[in-house]
């Protein structure tokens, strides 16, 4: 080789060669190694995946272990607490029947007491009551004097008050009568009062009748459109619409015939016309059955003529007797009160 010229090629490819052979000893040498590694490490992670399901284990047999624990706890409580309850209902119910007997006791000793009290108090009752008709018997004439000197000085004595006031009051209507001065005055004063108490009676009447036909309204009236200053008051909202309403017409909302609207209408306008030319009205008397409108047009006509109207029955005058001519008066002042008509 030494004399060769690829001497030195040779001997370098066998160093390069035995290089390679180190590299792929110290390959597999790290392989190994590597492989030993990943076995321990897998021998570690199935030794910490083993600890981890002992451990789980022993949590839930720890657990089961505590909660079979806990429900023995729970039936040694429920027991013991009925034990406990029926200890408690024996206690009550003994005690309940201690009570009973102790109010029996009670009971019976009271009623014998109100016995033996009732006798005693029936045998005072009887001695006291033959003691004292005895002594009314022995002393009977005794209290019979007694009772007629009683009677008789009781008579004389409101026979003494009797004349005594027989003279007071004879002399003093003596005295009265033989003073005229105090006779006149005497007339007179009883003649003021009775003119006082008459014309103030008459006044409050008249005042009363004057406040109840400007301000308020007849029993008899049902239904107005006259505005009241009480009304005025309660519902001022609806009077001030009331006022400011402008006139309708007298047929609105009433259905009839067209003869009879016709001549309705025409009663309408000439009650209209007679209010405004200040003439004399005509009577107008309207009947029918219930429902026909008779009410609403009469409610319409004032309203649409610039009238009020006042809505009354002759069933609330029958009831009231004799009272009802003065109802009558008062509803007919109140009537001619209204400015409007």
């Amino acid at each position: 080789l030494s004399i060769s010229g690829h001497a030195k090629d040779a001997l370098s490819l066998a160093q390069m060669q035995e290089q390679t052979l180190q590299l792929e000893q110290q390959t597999k040498l790290k392989e190994y190694e590597a492989a030993i590694e990943q076995l321990k490490n897998e021998q570690i992670r199935v030794q910490a995946e083993e600890r981890r399901k002992t451990l789980s284990e022993e949590t839930k047999q720890h657990q089961a272990r505590a909660q079979y624990q806990d429900k023995l706890a729970r039936q040694r409580y429920d027991e013991q607490m009925r034990q406990q309850q029926l200890a408690n209902e024996e206690n009550l119910r003994k005690q309940e029947e201690s009570v009973q007997k102790q109010e029996a006791m009670r009971r019976a000793t009271v009623e014998r007491e109100m016995e033996l009290r009732h006798k005693n108090e029936m045998l005072r009752v009887e001695a006291e009551a033959r003691a004292r008709a005895k002594a009314e018997r022995e002393n009977a004439d005794i209290i019979r004097e007694q009772i007629r000197l009683k009677a008789a000085e009781h008579r004389q004595t409101v026979l003494e008050s009797l004349k005594t006031a027989g003279m007071l009051f004879g002399e003093g209507f003596r005295a009265f009568v033989t003073d005229w001065d105090k006779v006149t005055a005497t007339v007179a004063g009883l003649t003021l009062l009775a003119v006082g108490v008459y014309s103030a009676k008459n006044a409050t009447a008249v005042a009363g009748r004057y406040i109840e036909a400007r301000l308020g309204k007849p029993s008899l009236v049902r239904e107005t459109s006259r505005i009241t200053v009480l009304e005025a008051l309660k519902h001022p909202i609806m009077v001030g619409k009331r006022l400011t309403s402008k006139a309708q017409d007298a047929l609105e909302g009433v259905v009839l015939s067209p003869q009879l609207e016709a001549r309705v209408r025409d009663i309408a306008i000439a009650t209209r016309n007679t209010k405004k030319n200040k003439s004399l009205y005509r009577n107008i008397l309207m009947y029918g059955p219930p429902g026909t409108g008779k009410t609403l047009f009469a409610k319409k006509l004032a309203v649409h003529s610039g009238m009020d109207y006042a809505i009354m029955t002759g069933g609330d005058v029958a009831p009231m007797g004799r009272e009802g001519v003065t109802a009558m008066h008062k509803l007919f002042d109140w009537a001619n009160t209204s400015r409007r008509g």
